[in-house]
Order: C-alpha cells, then sequence, then structure tokens
C-alpha cells in the first residue's frame, strides 16, 4: 500500500466541513448559490467560443502581445520591478480544452508578475474540436520555445502552470518536454510545475458523484471536453494521468478544492507522482468547487489561494537576487 502523499487543508480554509458533509466553503457559499452546475454543453459551446475570441481582442497597455504564426499567441506580461535571476512564468489558460483565451487571465497574469518579479507568458493555443490533440500541447510548447529565447530569461530557470484544462495542459507539457530531453539536448525542460486544479484524466466521469455536488464543471461537460480534445487519439498517450511513466518530472504543486469534479483525479495524480519519485505538494480547499477562485476572486480563500500559489513559486525559484 502506497504511503499517501501529505498535503494541507488551505491556509484559509480551516472552517469546519468538507464537499460531502457540511457543503461549500463558508466564503463560497453565495456564489455556490448563484452559479449553475455546468456551463459547457454541446449547445453553448460555439457561442462561448465566439465570445472568448471578441474578448480577447482587448489588449490592456502593460501586455505585449506576440504572434507565433498559425494563429498561436502569446500575452507578454512583464513585472513592474524585475527579480532579475532569469526565472520566467508560462502560464496556460483553462476552458475544457475547448473554450477560453489567454486573454481571460490577464488580471491574474499581471498579478503573478508583479508578485513574482517575473516575466510571464500567457499562450494561446488552438482549441479543441477543430484543434484536437496533440495540437494544444503543441501550441504549448512554442510558447514555451519563445519564452526561453527572450533575453531577460535564463531557459534552465522556466516554471509552467495553469489552471483545470491549462493544468492538464502543463502537466501534458512537462510530460512531452521529459521525453524530448531524451532526444534533443538543446530542448528546454520546466523547473518547476504549477497545477491549478488540472484537468487530468477522461476516466473521471465514470461513477461521477450526483452532478449537484459540482459548480461550473460537470461530469457531462468534462465528456465532451475530453472527447473535443482527444479526437481519434490514444488516451494512453494524450492523457496525463493515464501516462504509465512519471518518472523524471519536475517538482510539482497541485492545489483543489473538496468540490471540484477533479478532486479525486488530482490527489490520485499526486500520489503517482510521489511514487514516482517526483516532488510534489497537494493543497486542498475544503468546499471549494471549481475555479471557485475566478468566480469568487475577492473572497478571502480565494486570495490566500493565490498567495499559496505565489509562495511556493517563490520557493522553486529561491531567494531573489
Amino acid at each position: 500500500m502506497p504511503t499517501p502523499v501529505p498535503h494541507s487543508t488551505h491556509p484559509d480554509a480551516s472552517h469546519p466541513g468538507d464537499s460531502h458533509t457540511n457543503g461549500f466553503h463558508p466564503d463560497l457559499t453565495l456564489a455556490a448559490r448563484l452559479l449553475p452546475r455546468t456551463v459547457v454543453t454541446s449547445l453553448t459551446l460555439r457561442p462561448l467560443q465566439v465570445l472568448s475570441g471578441a474578448l480577447s481582442r482587448h489588449i490592456p497597455g502593460d501586455v505585449e502581445v506576440v504572434d507565433l504564426g498559425d494563429r498561436v499567441s502569446v500575452r507578454l506580461h512583464r513585472p513592474r520591478n524585475p527579480r532579475g535571476t532569469g526565472h520566467a512564468l508560462l502560464w496556460i489558460h483553462g476552458g475544457g480544452y475547448v473554450i477560453g483565451t489567454a486573454a481571460e487571465d490577464d488580471a491574474l497574469c499581471r498579478k503573478f508578475a508583479d508578485r513574482l518579479g517575473v516575466p510571464v507568458a500567457a499562450v494561446d493555443y488552438r482549441l479543441a474540436p477543430a484543434h484536437p490533440y496533440p495540437v494544444p500541447v503543441q501550441d504549448c510548447h512554442r510558447g514555451l520555445d519563445w519564452l526561453a529565447a527572450q533575453d531577460d530569461v535564463d531557459p534552465e530557470k522556466i516554471l509552467i502552470g495553469g489552471a483545470s484544462a491549462g493544468g492538464g495542459l502543463t502537466a501534458a507539457l512537462a510530460l512531452r518536454c521529459r521525453d524530448m530531453a531524451g532526444r534533443d539536448t538543446g530542448s528546454v525542460t520546466p523547473v518547476f510545475q504549477l497545477l491549478v486544479y488540472p484537468m487530468l484524466d477522461d476516466r473521471t466521469t465514470a461513477g461521477s458523484d450526483d452532478p449537484k455536488h459540482y459548480r461550473v464543471w460537470s461530469p457531462s461537460s468534462n465528456r465532451l471536453g475530453w472527447a473535443s480534445y482527444l479526437g481519434g487519439a490514444d488516451p494512453s498517450i494524450a492523457v496525463p494521468a493515464r501516462r504509465t511513466d512519471l518518472t523524471g518530472l519536475p517538482p510539482a504543486w497541485i492545489g483543489v478544492g473538496t468540490r471540484d469534479l477533479f478532486f479525486a483525479e488530482d490527489l490520485a495524480y499526486a500520489e503517482r507522482l510521489k511514487d514516482a519519485g517526483v516532488p510534489v505538494t497537494v493543497d486542498t480547499v475544503p468546499g471549494g468547487f471549481h475555479a471557485f477562485d475566478m468566480f469568487a476572486p475577492r473572497a478571502a480563500v480565494s486570495e490566500s489561494f493565490f498567495e499559496r500559489q505565489c509562495e511556493v513559486l517563490d520557493e522553486a525559484m529561491g531567494p531573489a537576487v
């Protein structure tokens, strides 16, 4: 029997209760009452994609957009007070592999850049179902290579991170980089992976709890997202949780709420990372639903969840010069 991965309850989640007893986190009950149980369906998918595309056309004055070709781009957020160590963060947005743009995380990436003192590049990858696996992870890899080539970035000091499907793509990118490192000595190898309630396992919908336990992302949405992303791909290669060999990956942090559809799969992936000798830390948020920090960003639990991510990234980078 493997030893469980030690994980901490979230610093601002000391209220009693979890997803199966007392309900949602007290800081999130109002949001949970107002939010739908599912957002992405076969009927809403296309309108949501169109809306995301429209929103991405707004470019704040402190954001640099770089076109990488093939409708792939990065949105670069430079820190106001650079750390000066050569570190950088590649951020990958969520959206179930089927919706979303890097623009939706402009405010988050600005916070990361200024809090950490490092450039943050958010990659706009192509979406499924029009562009199934491996296109999205290949696009993210292009963003990583572009970031590594910047004058103020040390290619050996890049951290990668993302939320939801972005967390799944972060895990997939880490695996891709490890696999390529054995064949290409010039490939970039990230030094850390930040997995924020990552979407890692296409099998999660089997035997899922009653959908009323969830918000925003439901078992039906998950089936649609994974079917769109996989297309005809082999799940044993395309799905991070199905990969048999997790050795040699960069250290990881996983943060997830107990009311998240991905809670069990994320803890299971952490166990497998640990068994493979990969340093991993897990933080859980009792009563936190999927993407709670996006839908209730000013809640105390959301603010401390973000601060926790900054703490682990700070620790991964080491002391600032």
